[in-house]
């Protein structure tokens, strides 16, 4: 009771209390001087708030990351989920880009590697007929730009392995009448009009091929052609009876003559090996036949 009379004088006659140089106690001693001119309720609080303050350790707050609010709703998720499986579908964008790609590499590198076999085994003359298939593959199956990349793939292959003359045989001979052919069939033309380009494309390929080797070889092998066949035809003349020399125009179109019925029945004999071997492949709807090789398949 003494003790508590002694606190209310002191609460009621705050000047009574003994002041001391705040520089000679810690903080912890002048918060509690200071802290006695208040209330009783408010100072009990006031110290235990200041005493948790001091005693209790720090807390941090951890914050896991699903917590925050996404970017993306859940029904945009499921609408590029459901887009990423239709790309990846058989019937995808997607899908269908990528089997191209494969196709076309794969046509490329059959074409080239038979090619380089035959020439390097001096067999070129008994497979001829089959290097132009890949081609014309791939622009059946995927369009003329697909059949253009094979055509283009397999002269580069070719190029890497063999050097630029067989690349360019190979080009001029086989790659250009390869890539007409599957273009002409891929926009159902006529095969009329498919084995007359096809006939004009194959004989610019053998003038080009004869120039290419008359350059590296350092000899004109077209005017030995020409030569030849003038020294043929007039001695075939002379033994009829005929005392007669021809001229050099003549015999200029007597070889371009010979050589369009060359690559005509060549081309010829190639559509109707294509069309067998496709119509056996399954492609035959897509095929533009016609009518007496249509009723033999």
């Amino acid at each position: 009771m003494k003790n508590l009379l002694i606190v209310h004088h002191l609460h009621r006659n705050p000047a009574f209390l003994p002041h001391r140089p705040s520089s000679s106690f810690g903080p912890s001693t002048s918060l509690s001087l200071r802290l006695v001119s208040f209330p009783y309720s408010r100072a009990f609080s006031a110290s235990i708030s200041l005493s948790s303050f001091f005693l209790s350790k720090p807390r941090f707050r951890a914050f896991c990351v699903s917590n925050f609010p996404s970017s993306r709703t859940d029904e945009q998720r499921v609408v590029v989920a459901h887009t990423e499986l239709e790309d990846l579908a058989s019937d995808g964008a997607v899908y269908q880009k990528t089997l191209r790609l494969v196709e076309c590499s794969m046509f490329a590198a059959v074409a080239g590697l038979a090619y380089l076999l035959s020439s390097s085994l001096a067999i070129e003359n008994y497979f001829g007929c089959f290097f132009s298939l890949p081609i014309v593959i791939s622009s059946m199956r995927w369009g003329v730009a697909a059949g253009r990349k094979t055509m283009v793939a397999t002269t580069v292959l070719l190029l890497v392995l063999s050097g630029p003359v067989k690349a360019s045989t190979y080009l001029l001979m086989h790659g250009l009448v390869g890539f007409t052919m599957g273009s002409l069939w891929r926009l159902q033309a006529n095969w009329s009009l498919s084995i007359f380009l096809c006939t004009w494309v194959r004989a610019m390929g053998a003038m080009g091929y004869v120039l290419i080797s008359s350059f590296l070889i350092r000899e004109n092998i077209l005017a030995l052609i020409t030569i030849n066949i003038h020294a043929s035809l007039t001695f075939i003349l002379n033994s009829v009876g005929f005392n007669t020399v021809p001229s050099m125009p003549a015999i200029y179109a007597l070889f371009s003559t010979l050589l369009l019925i060359n690559c005509g029945f060549f081309v010829f004999l190639l559509h109707i090996l294509y069309a067998v071997f496709l119509t056996r492949l399954g492609m035959k709807k897509s095929l533009r036949l016609p009518l007496w090789l249509e009723k033999a398949l």
